[in-house]
């Protein structure tokens, strides 16, 4: 309804400008002015009122169309991350509640032997991605938001569950601007940071958890998730079933930055750095 009535404004100003120019002129100004001088006038005058009535209306209507048109692409936003989250509960948690069902046939089948530690192993392997199909539905029912920087909201909630599950202290130092970064920076970083985050709750028993991301001189950053946990047995990049650093390292150097896996001052650091154009 309001962008209508300033559609019609736009229209009608300046057809009602020439008409109260004209009853002025005849009415007030004729004694005073010339025909010519009128007609010559009525452009100039209709122009002022256009590049300052018309005008600010039309920026007002284009503000309210941004403004449509963000609402319409979170309503949308928000419409497939309701559907993603209902394929994941109908679909991957329903299957895993089966498989944990089959796993306790099985133990009533072999109740000891080399079977039913090999039950334990998978019992524990479907809680632990029970869990992560939970915490991803939790995630994609949450509402998008266009807040600067609300894409680290999640990653400083995520350290605040892993240092409440392993009774561990949590800091959070995050000091890289929002628009030093692109959407698909954004979303491989996130996706980076979360995996090593989940790592550590599964396996670092850490007392102490610090998530950094700042910036340097060059125009890049560091990122970094760091804990005074266990550590790793070995290259944790050729552990057996060690996934997710894999994926970490797959998906940075996909962005061209570096990463790096290691144990620094008796503490693992998981750190994605990317070199800034202005280095040397």
């Amino acid at each position: 309804m309001f962008n209508r009535k300033i559609k019609w404004l736009i229209l009608l100003i300046p057809t009602l400008t020439i008409g109260l120019w004209e009853y002025v002129r005849h009415a007030f100004l004729l004694p005073y002015m010339t025909m010519d001088l009128g007609n010559l006038l009525a452009p100039f005058i209709v122009l002022a009122v256009t590049l300052t009535v018309v005008r600010g209306l039309f920026s007002h209507l284009e503000h309210s169309q941004v403004a449509l048109q963000a609402e319409r692409t979170l309503s949308a936003a928000l419409e497939e991350r309701e559907r993603l989250a209902r394929e994941l509960h109908d679909g991957i948690a329903q299957s895993l509640f089966l498989l944990a069902v089959k796993l306790d046939q099985l133990d009533r089948i072999a109740p000891e032997g080399p079977v039913m530690e090999l039950s334990s192993q998978l019992r524990e392997t479907v809680r632990v991605v029970h869990e992560d199909v939970r915490q991803a539905i939790a995630n994609l029912r949450l509402p998008p938001t266009t807040a600067v920087s609300a894409w680290v909201v999640p990653l400083r909630e995520l350290l605040g569950e892993t240092a409440q599950v392993t009774e561990a202290e949590a800091e959070f130092r995050w000091s890289i601007p929002d628009r030093s970064m692109s959407e698909k920076e954004k979303v491989e970083l996130h996706a980076c940071l979360r995996e090593a985050l989940i790592n550590v709750r599964k396996h670092s028993k850490a007392a102490h958890v610090l998530v950094v991301g700042e910036t340097d001189d060059s125009g890049g950053f560091r990122c970094a998730v760091e804990d005074d946990g266990v550590g790793f047995a070995g290259d944790p990049l050729q552990a057996p079933g060690r996934f997710g650093l894999r994926m970490v390292r797959d998906r940075a150097r996909g962005m061209g930055w570096s990463f790096t896996a290691e144990r620094r001052g008796g503490r693992t650091v998981v750190e994605i750095v990317k070199r800034g154009e202005k280095q040397g």
